[in-house]
């Protein structure tokens, strides 16, 4: 008669087992645990690239210079009469609700809740701010040469800069120029 032969895996053979298990799972998520991560990237710089537009459209949408007509009249502010390379930013105590020209802008400097629409109302999606911990800052500068650099006169050129930082520190600019005209 034969004996029976025990069937089933041997001590060796399961710790072996264990070990290429414990490698194949390292391998795993040493490779996709950090796309997982970076998946909301896209979804960062979507938000960011709407804000930033909306806000250059804001802007470019105001009038060239506190000195400038309004009306759609020739009338036209010069390098006497536009505000000086030094007087950029906010006239008196305006607020962004009532920024009438482009250098109003210039140092506006808001993030999380801050961040509202030209209507001044926080933007809300599901009951939470949709730009929790962006912020943004703008500035805005003469640049009558359109080389990108601040110059140090007024001219009929300002180049506006708006800087979206997303809750990853990611910085990404949007730049227009608007001409007096």
């Amino acid at each position: 008669m034969l004996a029976n032969k025990a069937s089933g895996f041997t001590l060796i053979e399961l710790v072996i087992g264990i070990v290429v298990f414990s490698i194949a799972l390292v391998l795993f998520t040493s490779l996709i645990v950090p796309q997982a991560i970076r998946s909301v990237d896209p979804i960062f710089q979507v938000r960011a690239s709407e804000l930033g537009q909306s806000l250059i459209n804001e802007i470019t949408s105001k009038s060239f210079d506190e000195e400038s007509d309004r009306t759609g009249g020739a009338t036209l502010c010069d390098t006497t009469t536009c505000t000086g390379t030094t007087n950029l930013g906010p006239d008196d105590s305006e607020s962004r609700t009532i920024f009438d020209d482009v250098d109003d802008y210039h140092g506006l400097n808001v993030s999380n809740g801050d961040i509202k629409n030209s209507l001044n109302q926080t933007v809300v999606l599901n009951g939470t701010y949709l730009y929790q911990g962006f912020s943004l800052n703008v500035s805005v500068v003469y640049d009558a040469d359109m080389d990108g650099t601040a110059d140090s006169v007024v001219g009929n050129t300002k180049l506006i800069t708006v800087t979206v930082t997303t809750p990853n520190d990611e910085d990404i600019i949007f730049s227009s120029f608007r001409s007096n005209y």
